[in-house]
C-alpha cells in the first residue's frame, strides 16, 4: 500500500507552528533585552506564510482524497477537524505576531502552554481526539485501513442481502408467469367447452324439429290411407 503524503505533510505543518511558537518566544525575549528583533521578524514572517500554504495543501489533498473515496467519510471528517484546529493555531500565531505591544507575552504564553514543556515535542497532539492520540503513522493507517475494511464487510453483506433480494423477486415473478400460463390455459378450455355445449344444443333442436316434422307426416299419410280404404269399400 503506498504512503499517504497527507500524514507526513500535516506532521510538518504542526512542526512548522511549533518552530513559529518558538520564534515568538524568542522575539519577546530581545524585544524585553533590547536586542534587535527584525531578523527574527523575517524568519517568522516567512513560516507563517509557509504554514498557510501547508495548511492550503493539506485541505486540498483531503478534498480530493474523499471525492475519490481513498478515504472514508469518517476518516475524512476526522482530518478535516485537524485542518481546523491547525488553521484556528495558524491564526493565533499572526495575531501574536502582529501584536507588538506588552500584552503580546500573555497571548504568546497561551500558545506555548503544554507545548514549552519538556519532553513534549508536539502540543498540538494534545488536542487530537482520544482515539487518535499518541498515534504515529503507522498506526493510523492501520485505524484507516481497519475503519475501510469494516466498511467494506458492511458493504459486502448489503449487497448479499441485496443479491438474496433480486433472486427472490425473480423467483416470484417466475411463479407468477407460471400461474398466468395455467390461468390462460384454463380461459382457453372453458371456452372451448362452453363452444361444444352450444353447438351439441343446436344439433338436438335441430334433431328435435326434424323429430317433429316427421311425425306430422306420418300421421297425414295415415289419415289418406283411411281415406281411401273408405272410399273403395263396397257398399251393400
Amino acid at each position: 500500500m503506498a504512503p499517504d503524503p497527507w500524514l507526513p505533510l500535516l506532521a510538518a505543518a504542526r512542526q512548522l507552528a511549533q518552530d513559529i511558537a518558538e520564534k515568538l518566544q524568542e522575539r519577546s525575549r530581545c524585544q524585553r533585552s533590547g536586542e534587535s528583533s527584525a531578523k527574527v521578524n523575517v524568519a517568522i514572517r516567512s513560516s507563517l506564510q509557509s504554514l498557510g500554504e501547508k495548511i492550503e495543501q493539506l485541505r486540498e489533498q483531503l478534498l480530493r482524497a474523499v471525492s475519490t473515496r481513498q478515504i472514508t467519510q469518517l476518516e475524512g471528517d476526522r482530518r478535516q477537524n485537524l485542518v481546523d484546529e491547525l488553521l484556528t493555531r495558524h491564526r493565533q500565531l499572526e495575531a501574536s505576531y502582529r501584536n507588538e505591544g506588552p500584552e503580546a507575552d500573555v497571548s504568546r504564553s497561551s500558545l506555548m502552554a503544554g507545548g514549552a514543556k519538556r519532553g513534549v515535542t508536539n502540543p498540538w497532539l494534545l488536542e487530537e481526539p482520544e482515539e487518535t492520540r499518541g498515534l504515529g503513522f503507522d498506526e493510523l493507517r492501520q485505524q484507516q485501513r481497519r475503519i475501510i475494511e469494516e466498511q467494506d464487510a458492511g458493504l459486502d453483506a448489503l449487497s448479499s442481502i441485496i443479491s438474496r433480494q433480486k433472486q427472490m423477486g425473480q423467483e416470484i415473478g417466475n411463479e407468477l408467469d407460471e400461474q398466468n400460463e395455467i390461468i390462460d390455459d384454463l380461459t382457453s378450455l372453458v371456452e372451448n367447452t362452453d363452444e361444444r355445449l352450444r353447438s351439441q344444443t343446436r344439433h338436438v333442436r335441430t334433431v328435435e324439429k326434424k323429430s317433429a316434422s316427421c311425425g306430422m307426416l306420418v300421421v297425414i299419410v295415415l289419415l289418406l290411407i283411411a281415406i281411401a280404404v273408405v272410399a273403395l269399400w263396397p257398399t251393400g
